[in-house]
C-alpha cells in the first residue's frame, strides 16, 4: 500500500469526534497524560481491527468468496447515510459527553481512544478496508504499520501543537475545536464520499 494511497484512510480515520477529542483533550487540566491515554486506546484498537480483518480476509479468499454482493450493500447504505447527514445538517452539534473532556481522567481517555478508533462505523470501515486490501494482495500484516502510525500522529497534531506554541495554542485550539463542530456535518459527507468512491472502485475493479 503506498503512502498516497495511506493518506486518505488516515484522514478518514480521524474526521469527526475522532480529532475533536483530542482538541478537547488537549485544553484538558491534564492533557499530557489525557492526550497520550487517548493515543494508546486507540493505537490498540487500530491495530485489533485491522489484525481481525487481516485474518478474515485471508480466510475468504482461501474459500473463494466474492465481495461485490457485500460492496453493493455497502454502497446503498452510504448514500442512504449521505442523504440523511445533509438532511439533518442544521441540526448537527457535538455529543453531549464531549462537553466532559475538559474535566477527563487518563482512564477515560484511554477508554474513548479504544472506543472511538476501533468501533465508530466509519473507522470499521476504514480498518476494514485496510485489512482486506493487505490480505488480498498476499501482503504481510506489518504493512499495516504506516497506515497505523499516520493516523495516530494526526491524532497527537494538538498536543505537539500545544507543547510548540504553548499559551498561542491554547488561544487557538478552542477555535479549531469551534470550527470543526460548526463544520462536522461537511466532514461526514467528505468522509461518506470517500468510501463511495472506494466502494465503487471495488465492485467495478
Amino acid at each position: 500500500m503506498s503512502v498516497l494511497e495511506i493518506l486518505p484512510l488516515a484522514f478518514v480515520m480521524i474526521a469527526g469526534p475522532q480529532i475533536l477529542s483530542p482538541i478537547f483533550l488537549a485544553t484538558s487540566e491534564n492533557w499530557r497524560q489525557n492526550s497520550a491515554a487517548y493515543i494508546l486506546g486507540a493505537a490498540l484498537s487500530i491495530s485489533l481491527v485491522t489484525s481481525f480483518f487481516y485474518v478474515v480476509g485471508r480466510g475468504a479468499l482461501g474459500q473463494g468468496t466474492r465481495n461485490n454482493t457485500l460492496y453493493g450493500i455497502i454502497l446503498v447504505l452510504l448514500l442512504v447515510a449521505m442523504v440523511h447527514t445533509f438532511r439533518t445538517r442544521e441540526e448537527a452539534e457535538p455529543p453531549e459527553w464531549m462537553g466532559k473532556l475538559t474535566t477527563a481522567t487518563p482512564r477515560f481517555s484511554f477508554r474513548l481512544g479504544f472506543l472511538l478508533l476501533g468501533f465508530f462505523p466509519t473507522d470499521i470501515l476504514t480498518s476494514a478496508a485496510v485489512g482486506s486490501y493487505l490480505a488480498a494482495r498476499g501482503a504481510p500484516l506489518t504493512d499495516a504499520l504506516p497506515f497505523i502510525g499516520i493516523t495516530l500522529l494526526i491524532l497527537a497534531i494538538p498536543s505537539l501543537i500545544l507543547l510548540a506554541f504553548g499559551e498561542r495554542a491554547e488561544a487557538f485550539l478552542p477555535k479549531a475545536r469551534d470550527w470543526m463542530n460548526t463544520n462536522s456535518w461537511v466532514i461526514n459527507e467528505i468522509v461518506i464520499l470517500f468510501f463511495i468512491g472506494m466502494t465503487i472502485n471495488n465492485l467495478t475493479g
